[in-house]
């Protein structure tokens, strides 16, 4: 009995340790579906995986979602573009050491037939405007991401509230949406980074507005503030945010390309 005894409490304590390391090996990482649907973190991840000996949980959802986890704690680490909304969550006090990872563009897409005649147009704004006026088909990502803000401030300087049957808000993230106005052949804002991933083989879709400087796209990493929330693990949270500022996970992210074009470009130092 004594030695059963010893193997049982042997084999429990052995389980114990073993649910502690794995849990101490996970970082919990909130992030747009920007990043995840143009394929990007299955290159980026990986690597970092193998050097910090951990798993990377992702939660891919729109940049307000993935900036609300952040302020309830149930993540580590935040990876987004939105930087109105990421200054004021730093500011807030729910992140710090936030750092400019990459950046790409937002482009408007649509059926290559362009009906509403935007490929003509001077801004985006315009471009929108003439989306409107002719009603065609938009659909909206309507999720709070970092590409539906940038949507809502575009409708903003062209006067216009959107609104009616040509114009739906379709609650997904930007692989759903891309598909769905293919399927509709309508028009959209994605990131260039996600439509050129789904060019081709996903959507005929084509970029019919694209270049205008207000449709810089800039993504940013951010520490969970330990300070606030002491459970998060800040130091591999760090290790990440080194990571993919560093050498090699710049290089990660500038050699990647979907069909043969950049997705991302890094900001030259």
């Amino acid at each position: 009995m004594k030695i059963l005894s010893r193997f049982l409490f042997a084999v429990t304590t052995f389980i114990m340790l073993c649910t502690v390391a794995s849990a101490e090996d996970r970082l919990k990482m909130s992030t747009t579906t920007s990043t995840q649907d143009s394929g990007l973190l299955k290159v980026l991840l990986p690597p970092f995986e193998n050097k910090a000996n951990c798993k990377v949980d992702v939660v891919a959802v729109g940049t307000g979602q993935a900036l609300k986890l952040g302020e309830a704690g149930d993540v580590d680490v935040v990876f987004v573009h939105a930087r109105k909304l990421e200054d004021k969550f730093v500011a807030d006090g729910f992140g710090v050491n936030r750092k400019d990872v990459m950046y790409n563009d937002f482009v408007v897409i649509g059926p290559k037939g362009d009906p509403a005649g935007i490929a003509k147009a001077k801004t985006a704004a315009e471009a929108l405007k003439l989306i409107a006026a002719k009603q065609s088909s938009f659909i909206s990502r309507g999720d709070k991401s970092g590409t539906h803000t940038k949507e809502q401030e575009l409708w903003k300087s062209a006067g216009i509230e959107p609104k009616g049957s040509w114009y739906v808000e379709a609650g997904q993230g930007m692989g759903p949406v891309i598909t769905m106005a293919t399927e509709r052949q309508a028009y959209t804002l994605a990131d260039r980074g996600t439509y050129n991933a789904y060019k081709g083989q996903k959507t005929d879709l084509a970029i019919l507005f694209q270049g205008e400087k207000g449709l810089f796209n800039p993504y940013g990493i951010i520490a969970v503030n330990p300070k606030k929330f002491p459970h998060v693990k800040h130091d591999l949270a760090m290790k990440l945010i080194d990571f993919v500022t560093g050498a090699e996970g710049q290089k990660i992210i500038a050699d990647y390309k979907a069909h043969g074009e950049p997705v991302f470009f890094i900001y030259k130092k």
